[in-house]
């Protein structure tokens, strides 16, 4: 089924978001954006423009004085022009990198620091009409545009019931001394941006964390994305299995040469063989040293047989060690019995062969646990 099918309820993984970073998509906060480029911008002017208009007036008394020599030479003239335009630029280029670097803060402030091209890179998908009245109809944009609706009324409001209370006064400067109606205008000018700012600043308190709520709930996955996220990166469990059986079967190829270090090989007669290891004086139990199954169970055989390594016949035991014991491991403690029983048997032959004691009876079979039978699970499996 696919993923995008199914209920997206789970919260996304540190990989998502990692990859979603670097496409690009954080959360950011318009509102964020608007009241850094509006507040810097505000205290920019408020801060540069009495600096700003002393020198432009200073200038301009400059460039309004005349003499012999602006009548004699035009070079005069453009050097005067030249430097006025100079001075304008640089007090444009001023404002414009306060107020841009405003605006970077307050992004960076919101989503952090991201680079990535891939937003600036074509994406023809976009052009498709369904995917774009999808994309109008989403749950975010439903949410910013009520979000836009409601600040607009809010500012609309604020701004009308503004200027009502200050047309009067406005229109009552013409009676005032210049000096003192352009201050009254500036302070009344600077209290609507304040008002306006005020807003913003409340609207942003809100939406920046709605903005990042809106993200993590386009972030959230589906438990096939979370399965699938899993298999990639724990690597896929059936590719895992065959790598590890390869292994094994590696491991077991290369414990062959093990084999004449054992005390003896049990085998079932033909499709398993297990070489078994003890010293009691560096050994806490009997350890396999090697097995095999099928022609690599007759290679070991035929190894020990080289070597004058008993051989012995015990069918349950033999498949027991083969399906659970691990190479240069303890064998299993529900076994110790069993192998003890193959030992004893082993070391009275041994001495026997030594002139030291009676040839031992018939080899044992000693009783192995069902469950640690493969071939008694098969059975039980199939009676059931």
């Amino acid at each position: 089924m696919d993923s995008g099918s199914q209920d997206r309820n789970l919260p996304a993984s540190q990989r998502k978001l990692q990859k979603a970073r670097d496409d690009g998509q954080v959360s950011r906060s318009e509102d964020l954006t608007h009241l850094a480029v509006l507040g810097a911008g505000g205290l920019a002017i408020l801060v540069l423009a009495p600096h700003f208009f002393e020198q432009l007036r200073l200038d301009m008394a400059r460039q309004l004085h005349f003499d012999s020599s602006i009548l004699v030479s035009m070079q005069a003239t453009y050097s005067r022009l030249n430097e006025a335009v100079s001075l304008c630029v640089l007090a444009c280029a001023g404002f414009a990198a306060i107020v841009m670097t405003a605006s970077v803060l307050s992004a960076v402030a919101a989503g952090g620091w991201v680079t990535s091209l891939t937003p600036l890179m074509p994406d023809f998908s976009r052009l498709n009409p369904l995917s774009g009245f999808a994309n109008l109809v989403s749950k975010k944009k439903m949410i910013s545009t009520a979000k836009m609706l409601l600040i607009t009324s809010v500012l609309f409001t604020i701004a009308a019931m503004f200027l009502r209370n200050g047309l009067v006064p406005i229109a009552a400067l013409e009676l005032q001394p210049s000096s003192s109606a352009v201050a009254h205008l500036t302070q009344w000018i600077s209290s609507g941006l304040g008002l306006m700012m005020l807003v913003l600043l409340l609207v942003a308190m809100v939406d920046v964390p709605l903005q990042k709520f809106l993200h993590a709930g386009e972030m959230k996955m589906s438990n096939q994305e979370v399965k699938q996220e899993g298999k990639e990166n724990n690597g896929n469990p059936q590719i895992k299995q065959k790598i590890r059986q390869k292994m094994r079967s590696l491991a077991q190829k290369a414990s062959v040469n093990a084999v004449p270090k054992a005390d003896f090989v049990v085998m079932n007669p033909t499709h398993f063989a297990v070489a078994i290891q003890y010293d009691e004086k560096t050994m806490s139990a009997p350890r396999v040293i090697s097995k095999g199954a099928d022609l690599l169970a007759m290679k070991i055989r035929d190894i020990a047989k080289s070597h004058s390594i008993p051989v012995l016949q015990s069918p349950m035991l033999a498949r027991a060690l083969y399906a659970n014991a691990e190479l240069d491991q303890d064998i299993p403690t529900a076994l110790y019995s069993a192998v003890a029983q193959v030992l004893a048997y082993v070391y009275r032959l041994r001495a026997a062969m030594q002139g030291q004691g009676k040839m031992p009876d018939e080899v044992p079979q000693p009783f192995v646990p069902p469950e640690l039978d493969p071939q008694s699970k098969t059975l039980k499996a199939v009676s059931a």
